[in-house]
C-alpha cells in the first residue's frame, strides 16, 4: 500500500465513517464520537485499499497466515476483500466468517469457509473498529474451539479504548490500519 493509498483511505474513513455524535457502543458504554467503519468497507475504493492495508497487515506478523475472518458483520466485507487482494497478489488467504449464533438449521456450524481452512490453521481475527477488544476476543474464542490458531487480531480503526490492553493481557498480537487519534486529527 503507497502512501497515497493509505492518505485516501483515511479520507475516505473520515468522510464516511467518522462521525461526532452521541451513541450507545455494543460494550454498553456511551461515546461522544462512531466510527461506522462499513460504511468505508463497503464502499467500491474503500474496499480496494482496505484489502490492500489489510494484507499488508496481516502479512506483518512475520509467518505463515492461512485465513482471514472475524465475527459477521463487521469483518465480512475486510476478510472478503483482504482474500481478493492476497489472490490478486498471487499469495492467497481465503476468507471465514464466524457466526454470532450457530446455523439454525443444516449443519448448525458457527464457522462459513471452514472447508477452506485445514485443522490447526493459522488465522488473524479482522474487525471493522476496536474498543475494548470484546467482540474481537469473542471470535478469537470460537476460531480456537473450531481448531484454528490465532495468530493476531487487525482492526481498520482502534478507538483507543482499551482494546490494544486488552489483547496484550491475553499476549494476542495486535495491529491497527488506523487510531482514533490519528483519524480524528
Amino acid at each position: 500500500m503507497t502512501a497515497q493509498e493509505r492518505s485516501e483511505l483515511m479520507d475516505i474513513i473520515r468522510l464516511l465513517s467518522y462521525e461526532e455524535r452521541e451513541v450507545t457502543l455494543a460494550s454498553g458504554r456511551k461515546s461522544n464520537f462512531y466510527f461506522d467503519g462499513k460504511q468505508t468497507t463497503l464502499h467500491p475504493r474503500g474496499s480496494v485499499l482496505v484489502g490492500k492495508a489489510f494484507f499488508e497487515a496481516v502479512h506483518s506478523f512475520g509467518c505463515r497466515v492461512d485465513g482471514v475472518g472475524g465475527l459477521t458483520l463487521g469483518a465480512d466485507p475486510i476478510a472478503t476483500a483482504t482474500s481478493l487482494v492476497s489472490s490478486l497478489e498471487n499469495a492467497p488467504i481465503p476468507a471465514f466468517i464466524i457466526r454470532k449464533e450457530p446455523k439454525g438449521h443444516g449443519t448448525g456450524q458457527w464457522l462459513e469457509g471452514g472447508k477452506n481452512l485445514a485443522p490447526g490453521a493459522r488465522v488473524v481475527i479482522v474487525e471493522d473498529v476496536v474498543t475494548t477488544g470484546g467482540s474481537s476476543m469473542q471470535a478469537i474464542e470460537r476460531a480456537r474451539e473450531e481448531g484454528l490458531e490465532v495468530i493476531g487480531v487487525v482492526t481498520l480503526v482502534d478507538r483507543e479504548e482499551g482494546g490494544r490492553e486488552c489483547f496484550a493481557a491475553a499476549d494476542i498480537p495486535f495491529k491497527a490500519i488506523f487510531t482514533k487519534s490519528q483519524v480524528a486529527a
